[in-house]
C-alpha cells in the first residue's frame, strides 16, 4: 500500500532565498516527467530521455510566454534521491524568476513540498533509514570539520550498520526463544538459559560501547561551550581576544569593563569552541553589575568547562574557586594563572600559567582545553558514534528492557516474560533506524529540515 504522502507530485525551490548565480528548482513524484516535458521546450522530449542525464532548453508558460534559459536534469526512478521520478531545473539566481517556475508548476497539479519532505520520501522509499535521514540535516548545518566527519559518517551508515547488527542478532535470540513458546507442552529447548544470558549480556556490553560514545558524538556535534570565569582585572577579555587573534572585548584597567557575558566562537582542531567572556565576579551594588554576575553564573551552570582566570598580581581566588565548585559540582574547572610575563612570583599548583599579551603559555591551555572536551576518546574515522539524544534514549531504552530480560531469566521466569523484554529491546533498536517509529516522530525529524530539503 502506498504512503499518502506519495501520492503527490512535490515541488520547491532548493536553493537558499536571495539572488545569486543559480537557482534550483526539484521536482518529485509520479508526474515529474511529465510536467516537466509540458513546460520545457529543448531538443527531446523528457519522456523519451535516460536517467542521470542534463538538457539545455527554455522553461515557457505557454506558446509565446517564454520565462527563462535552463539545465533541466533529469533522474528516474528508483535510482534518484528520493526513489521517485525526479527533475531539477536549475535556472538564473534571481528570485523572480524561481517563483515564476514554481506558480508554472503549481498550476500543473503540484504542490509545495513541506519541510524535509524530500528526504522524507526518500526514507519512505528506502532509500536511507531514519538515522541517515537524521543525518543530512546534521551534514547541512555542521560548523566544524569534526561535526561535518561525524554526521558523514552516519549518513554513511556506520551507525544504521551497528544498530542493524545487534538488532539482527537480538532477533535471532528472540525467534528461538519463541519457538520454544511454541512447542511449550513438549518442554523442548532451543536455547539453553546459559546461552541466552551471554547473547544477553554481550548485546548489552556493545550497546554500552555505543552509549560511551556520547559524550564525545555530543562535543563534535554541537561544539563545547567553555567560560571564562574570574575576578574583575585578571586578563579574562585579554585571554578571549588572545584566542580569537582580534580585539573583540573591552580590556581595560578600569574593573567591571565587561558588563555582559560575551559569546565568540572558534575552531581548534576541527572542534568548536563556544567561548563566554562573563563579567567579573564580585559583590557591588550596581544593577547592571550585578545582572552581569548573574549572567555568569547562568553561563558557568551551562558550560562543558571553566577557565578559572587568576592573575600573579591577586593570586589565587580561593573563595570564587569554592563557589565555581558549587556551580559546576566540583568538576570541570581549569585554572590559569595570567600575567606570567610581569616576573611575579606565586604558588600555583597545577594551574595554566600563561600571559595573554605575550602567548606565553597559551599552547599548553589549548591542550587542556582539548583534553578537557574530548577526554581520551581514541575513535578512528570508521567508528560507530552516537550524537543525537533520540538515538541515546532509544539505547538506553533498550539496555534497559535487556537488563528485565536477564532479571527474568535469574528468577526462572518463563520465556513469555522473557519474550516480551526482548521484543521491547528490538523495538528500540529498531526505533533508531526507523524499522518502528510513529508519525509523530517522523513529523518532528523532518520539521527541522529546510523546504527543498
Amino acid at each position: 500500500m502506498i504512503h499518502p504522502l506519495l501520492e503527490d507530485t512535490i515541488a520547491a525551490i532548493a536553493t537558499p532565498t536571495g539572488i545569486g548565480a543559480i537557482s534550483i528548482i526539484r521536482i518529485s513524484g509520479t508526474k515529474a516527467i511529465s510536467v516537466a516535458d509540458s513546460i520545457f521546450k529543448g531538443k527531446a522530449r523528457i519522456a523519451d530521455v535516460n536517467s542521470h542525464t542534463v538538457h539545455y532548453g527554455k522553461i515557457v508558460a505557454g506558446q509565446n510566454d517564454f520565462i527563462d534559459d535552463v539545465l533541466l536534469t533529469v533522474f528516474r526512478s528508483p535510482n534518484s534521491y528520493t526513489g521517485e521520478d525526479v527533475v531539477e531545473i536549475s535556472c538564473h539566481g534571481n528570485p523572480l524568476i524561481g517563483k515564476k517556475i514554481i506558480d508554472l508548476l503549481l498550476q500543473k497539479d503540484l504542490r509545495i513540498a513541506e519541510p524535509g519532505e524530500f528526504t522524507k520520501r526518500a526514507f519512505l522509499n528506502n532509500k536511507i533509514d531514519l538515522a541517515q535521514a537524521e543525518a543530512v540535516i546534521d551534514v547541512i548545518s555542521s560548523r566544524s570539520d569534526a561535526s561535518l566527519r561525524g554526521a558523514r559518517n552516519q549518513l554513511d551508515g556506520l551507525l544504521s550498520n551497528c544498530v542493524t547488527t545487534l538488532r539482527d542478532s537480538l532477533m535471532d535470540t528472540l525467534s528461538f526463544l519463541e519457538l520454544e513458546l511454541d512447542f511449550a507442552e513438549e518442554d523442548v529447548e532451543f536455547v539453553a538459559k546459559e546461552e541466552l544470558l551471554r547473547k544477553i549480556n554481550s548485546i548489552i556490553k556493545k550497546i554500552d560501547e555505543l552509549l560511551d560514545t556520547y559524550s564525545f558524538g555530543r562535543v563534535i556535534r554541537d561544539g563545547v561551550n567553555v567560560a571564562i570565569v574570574g575576578k574583575p582585572n585578571v586578563g579574562k577579555s585579554s585571554l578571549l581576544n588572545y584566542l580569537l587573534k582580534e580585539s573583540r572585548a573591552i580590556v581595560s584597567d578600569i574593573p567591571g569593563t565587561t558588563r555582559d557575558v560575551i559569546r565568540e566562537e572558534i575552531m581548534i582542531d576541527g572542534i568548536l569552541f563556544k567561548l563566554f567572556d562573563t563579567a567579573g565576579i564580585r559583590l557591588s551594588e550596581n544593577l547592571i553589575e550585578v545582572e552581569g554576575v548573574r549572567r555568569s553564573n547562568e553561563a558557568i551552570v551551562n558550560s562543558d568547562f571553566v577557565l578559572f582566570v587568576n592573575d600573579v598580581e591577586q593570586g589565587y581566588s580561593k573563595d570564587l574557586f569554592n563557589e565555581l565548585q558549587q556551580l559546576t559540582g566540583g568538576e570541570r574547572i581549569i585554572p590559569v594563572i595570567n600575567k606570567i610575563d610581569l616576573g611575579i612570583k606565586t604558588d600555583v599548583g597545577d594551574a595554566v600559567k600563561i600571559s595573554a599579551t605575550t602567548g606565553q603559555g597559551i599552547e599548553n591551555l589549548i591542550t587542556r582545553m582539548k583534553q578537557c572536551a574530548i577526554g581520551n576518546a581514541n575513535y578512528s574515522e570508521k567508528s560507530a558514534i552516537v550524537s543525537n539524544i533520540r538515538h541515546i534514549h532509544c539505547l538506553r531504552s533498550a539496555k534497559d528492557s535487556l537488563s528485565e530480560a536477564i532479571v527474568s531469566l535469574n528468577q526462572k521466569y518463563s520465556g513469555e516474560f522473557i519474550a516480551v523484554d526482548l521484543r521491547s529491546a528490538v523495538d528500540f533498536l529498531g526505533e533508531i533506524i526507523g524499522e518502528v517509529t510513529s508519525e509523530d516522530v517522523l513529523n518532528n525529524i523532518f520539521s527541522k529540515f529546510c523546504i527543498g530539503k
